[in-house]
């Protein structure tokens, strides 16, 4: 038979619980064009940040951090292992707002001190350290759980404060250049490094010139070419994690040049502030949502003009600023929100969705207490397991609060064991159920010739069925003899071994059950076929 994918639709209906009882039913039409992707996110789009705010972070007589940053988080927790591992290589980007203040405890004798509160610092806060052993002990669990890891470096570091929020000066790398020495040194698989953290256009805390910036980041990129000694060994370099001016961004890729800056990345705060009393209105309003698409739209069209080379990367997005808002960002109410997000950020073929956090402040993943996944951990994680890369488009005739949303769905199912059960138990039969057992049995047998030689044979018996089915009509003639072409494109990802890249063909990573996603089944239909509706 062709190769034929499951296409997943996912709805997302802007009703708050307790208003979408009190509704009328409403017809709505949803066809889904699946002739062409439209745009395609990377393997590990789904991501979670971790990030530096200490104890002492407040805001609205609130201080929601606790022990849940790079520094004080307790990695040994036996649930923080646990849910990371049921992404299957969660894309984790460590930085944030005092990533710019963080010296790296290698290459100087200085003592390696926490951040402190002080009046005249950059947010109130003291230069912090990040010793080599708490690297090593959060290495020791990124490499436990395969986590895919993104790091977000100091920009600041030898800049000086001309005035107000404006810092002027060169970027001193010697700190950052003996961080990723050491980093290499122990094997430690980084995928990327992020150039700063909101220091572009007016900045939040602090603002770099774009002209400057852009030569500090081919700075930055001629260290990485330098201490990552193949090109295929380099991590991606990123920047510059900011909010999206169009001006700013633009004049970094003009000043850095071509192929220096390998993914854009922008941050989506777009619900306002935690102590916005119109916040749960703001979550369901269409109109209000809709304006997030501009930022997207506005990316897409700096790269196509500015940067083909680059790709578009939500490093963060809290959607509320300032820790998120508790009984909103750790509820149901926000998944309407966030899923929203994801949908609309795919639609923009932006790559990477980075959560404001995993853990910490009110907008976690987890609880910072009990390390209890929140709901919008579930929303995170069936769309990983559900939603495949290519992105498909959609018309859609109906009421202005559902939205749709229709991806290529991940082809293999995850084999789910209980603790207490042997894998072996559990094994999926990959062959075909009319197979007689006793072949199975004995093609195990076969010495490695014979089986090569049965290989050959189905490579031959497989061409000459595509073939036929091409004679039939069933095959569109620019996919003749050949995979589709959602396993053609490849995504590189990083796997655990230190300093190594290989390719994994989206549609293969680990993916999930073959059935829809919020209620909403899509229709068992050749993904890059004909429009389906719904």
């Amino acid at each position: 038979m062709a190769a034929r994918h499951l296409l997943l639709l996912a709805l997302v209906c802007l009703h708050a619980p307790h208003q979408a009882s009190a509704q009328q039913p409403e017809e709505a039409t949803v066809i889904v064009k699946g002739s062409a992707k439209i745009a395609q996110t990377d393997v590990n789009y789904i991501c979670a940040t971790i990030d530096w705010w200490p104890p002492e972070k407040c805001n609205y007589n609130q201080c929601p951090w606790g022990q849940s940053s790079i520094l004080n988080l307790d990695l040994d927790h036996p649930f923080l292992a646990q849910v990371i591992q049921e992404f299957h290589n969660l894309r984790i980007r460590l930085g944030g707002s005092l990533q710019d203040r963080v010296v790296y405890g290698v290459g100087t004798n200085s003592p390696c001190s926490p951040f402190t509160n002080v009046s005249n610092g950059l947010f109130g806060f003291s230069a912090g350290c990040l010793s080599m052993d708490r690297w090593d002990k959060l290495n020791d669990l990124f490499q436990k759980t395969g986590a895919v890891i993104t790091f977000g470096l100091n920009a600041l570091h030898g800049r000086y404060n001309v005035q107000r929020s404006f810092w002027a000066g060169k970027w001193n790398s010697t700190n950052t250049y003996d961080f990723v020495k050491y980093t290499i040194s122990k094997g430690y698989p980084i995928d990327s490094w992020e150039f700063g953290n909101e220091l572009s256009g007016h900045g939040t805390g602090a603002r770099v010139d774009a002209k400057l910036y852009g030569k500090d980041v081919t700075e930055l990129k001629s260290i990485l070419r330098q201490l990552y000694r193949t090109p295929l060994s380099q991590p991606l370099l990123l920047a510059p994690g900011g909010f999206f001016d169009q001006q700013w961004y633009t004049q970094l890729l003009q000043t850095s040049g071509h192929g220096v800056v390998n993914a854009l990345t922008h941050h989506i705060y777009n619900l306002g502030g935690g102590d916005d009393v119109h916040l749960m209105r703001k979550i369901v309003d269409p109109k209000y949502l809709d304006r997030a698409e501009d930022t997207y739209r506005d990316m897409q069209l700096t790269l196509q003009r500015h940067g083909t080379w680059a790709s578009s990367w939500v490093s963060e997005s809290g959607g509320v600023f300032n820790n998120g808002r508790q009984l909103v960002s750790n509820t149901f109410m926000n998944s309407i929100w966030y899923l929203d997000q994801l949908g609309m950020a795919s639609k923009y073929n932006t790559k990477v969705f980075c959560r404001q956090t995993l853990i910490g402040g009110n907008y976690g993943l987890l609880d910072k207490q009990t390390f209890l996944p929140n709901p919008d951990y579930y929303s995170a994680l069936l769309w990983h397991r559900l939603m495949g890369n290519g992105v498909l488009s959609v018309d859609i005739n109906a009421p202005r609060k559902l939205r749709a949303y229709a991806h290529c769905s991940k082809r293999h199912e995850r084999n789910h064991y209980p603790p207490d059960q042997p894998k072996q138990q559990h094994r999926v039969q990959r062959d075909s159920p009319e197979r007689p057992q006793r072949e199975r049995r004995e093609k195990k047998r076969r010495p490695p010739e014979a089986r090569r030689r049965a290989q050959e044979s189905g490579l031959v018996a497989g061409k000459q069925a595509v073939e036929r089915e091409h004679e039939e009509g069933r095959v569109p003639s620019d996919r003749q003899g050949r995979r589709p072409p959602e396993q053609d494109d490849a995504a590189q990802w990083r796997p655990a071994g230190a300093g190594r890249r290989r390719h994994q063909r989206p549609g293969h990573e680990p993916g999930a059950r073959r059935r829809g996603f919020a209620g909403a089944p899509g229709p068992d239909v050749d993904c890059l076929r004909g429009p389906a509706k719904v």
